[in-house]
């Protein structure tokens, strides 16, 4: 596999290891290892049933966690077999990089870490390397999944200097301005790539944004016009799925076009130069920068404060706040595992134990069964 490699891109020979050393595996990669480990994760498959934008029960044809991480993980294979980067770390990264997700997509979130706020906060993205390093509990010589540091590192997108200062070595580069690696670097732009077309589908299938809105946006009406040319008597839907393919493409060569210019006048010797580096060698051109944040900004009005999904968010809110408050307060509430666990929690960090275990619980939830333990909880009809 190594030969046919990039000289800057990730390799098992130079890996920094994992958290407890195990013999190497004899068929696979180390990366491989890793993307098997996620797949077989209990956090993997729960991503089925929660949101990226619209509540899960909404309909079936909306994207879900799941569905999103497939996708990333698609974009991003192809991207790293044209960079010669390497694939198995990239799908890895993708693949994990929502694991540590709420229900309820960012309204969840948002509400979990004002719940958290008095015991260092939530972010899903701090909360996906901590499923992969503690939560998940499949094998009998260390908990969590013991990925490889470069699988780690890749999921840590981003983090606030006083929290890398407690993670150790997959902290270190938001304490020293060092770079990841450019696997790392890729899968978080295939993520942005991924979800902003998509949810420009979704949005659309929904019936929340139109397509006279969207061909004020340019990155969306270049496509959507050469389309109407190209194949004037398309239907609707089939022709938006050809718009959407055809942004993704746009935003996919830009970004393998730039990347390839930056790697070629840097020409980093091995993934410690790009760490080294002092920029990120992947990016888009200035040119998609500026129609990528259009998008974004069109995004953000018109589809993710729209009326109805402000209205589910809201909900989706107090949900969420209303569970952790009533979990922190009566730990018996909680399955007997969960019970244990913050009671060793708080044993050994008081209040912010016990909090940090509720935050797991709700964290891991899908949407539908956020909302089954909200009504047991607060629906005098439900019994059990």
């Amino acid at each position: 596999m190594s030969l046919r490699l990039a000289p800057y891109a990730a390799r098992d020979e130079t890996s920094r290891g994992r958290r407890f050393p195990e013999p190497p595996p004899q068929y696979r990669s180390q990366f491989q290892r890793d993307r098997d480990r996620i797949i077989h994760s209990s956090a993997f498959r729960r991503l089925e049933y929660k949101t990226q934008v619209f509540v899960n029960h909404e309909g079936d044809m909306f994207r879900t966690r799941l569905t999103h991480s497939i996708e990333v993980a698609q974009i991003s294979r192809s991207i790293a077999r044209a960079l010669g980067l390497n694939e198995d770390l990239s799908e890895t990264i993708a693949l994990a990089h929502d694991l540590g997700h709420t229900p309820f997509g960012h309204a969840g979130q948002d509400a979990l870490n004002d719940c958290m706020r008095d015991w260092g906060g939530f972010e899903h993205n701090l909360q996906s390397l901590r499923v992969v390093d503690e939560l998940e509990q499949r094998y009998a010589d260390f908990d969590g999944l013991n990925l490889t540091f470069e699988s780690r590192e890749g999921i840590l997108k981003h983090c606030a200097r006083k929290v890398a200062e407690t993670l150790g070595e997959v902290g270190r580069r938001f304490l020293d301005g060092t770079q990841p690696s450019l696997e790392a670097q890729m899968v978080d732009l295939a993520d942005q790539i991924a979800y902003n077309n998509h949810d420009v589908d979704d949005g659309l299938r929904a019936g929340l944004i139109d397509l006279d809105q969207l061909r004020g946006i340019t990155l969306f009406r270049e496509q959507y016009d050469a389309v109407a040319a190209a194949h004037p008597r398309l239907p609707e839907r089939r022709r938006i799925h050809e718009v959407v393919r055809r942004m993704i493409n746009r935003q996919v060569v830009d970004l393998l076009e730039t990347s390839r210019a930056l790697l070629d006048e840097a020409a980093p010797a091995d993934i410690e130069a790009v760490r080294a580096h002092p920029q990120r060698l992947i990016r888009f051109s200035p040119e998609m920068e500026e129609l990528n944040l259009e998008l974004k900004r069109f995004l953000r009005t018109a589809l993710y404060r729209h009326v109805r999904v402000h209205r589910m968010s809201v909900k989706a809110a107090r949900i969420v706040r209303q569970l952790f408050a009533a979990f922190l307060d009566d730990l018996r509430l909680l399955p007997p595992e969960h019970q244990q666990r913050a009671r060793e929690a708080e044993v050994e960090n008081g209040t912010a134990g016990r909090a940090r275990v509720v935050a797991d619980y709700i964290a891991g939830m899908t949407d539908r069964y956020a909302i089954r333990e909200h009504r047991r909880l607060f629906d005098a009809e439900e019994l059990t």
